[in-house]
């Protein structure tokens, strides 16, 4: 099954960077799911917290900000890397230590995207700065 990024494409367009959702945002889920195991309840949680991690698709473009949420429904959020006025990152102390954070994404005629629990949010800023940089140098 081809993901939705790769689906996403328009032609000429390259994935600079991808996203994750962390697994230590979920931690509570897999913690609930091990301890309640033993009484087959715990299967639903271990699932529900791969669901949470591998529903969330994430990616910088040359082109755009690509982001799709959800297993059975399904959001998606695509922002022209041109119409991005700011990317905020917010992480709580355990996201810090842990090193995931939530994305906050404002373009220009559209209300704030909040992307949360990602991996390495700083990263992904940085790379998308980097983008930004590169397409409006052209």
């Amino acid at each position: 099954m081809a993901s939705y990024l790769e689906g996403a494409l328009i032609t000429g367009e390259k994935i600079l960077h991808q996203g994750r959702v962390s697994w230590w945002s979920v931690w509570h889920l897999l913690a609930a799911g091990v301890l309640l195991l033993p009484v087959a309840v715990g299967i639903v949680f271990l699932a529900w917290a791969w669901i949470r991690v591998k529903a969330t698709e994430l990616a910088i473009t040359d082109k755009r900000v690509i982001a799709k949420f959800g297993f059975i429904s399904r959001n998606t959020m695509e922002i022209s890397i041109q119409k991005v006025e700011s990317i905020q990152v917010q992480q709580s102390l355990l996201g810090r230590m842990l090193d995931f954070g939530t994305l906050i994404i404002s373009g220009t005629g559209t209300s704030h995207a909040p992307i949360p629990s990602i991996s390495d949010p700083m990263a992904f800023r940085r790379a998308f700065l980097e983008a930004q940089e590169k397409a409006t140098a052209r």
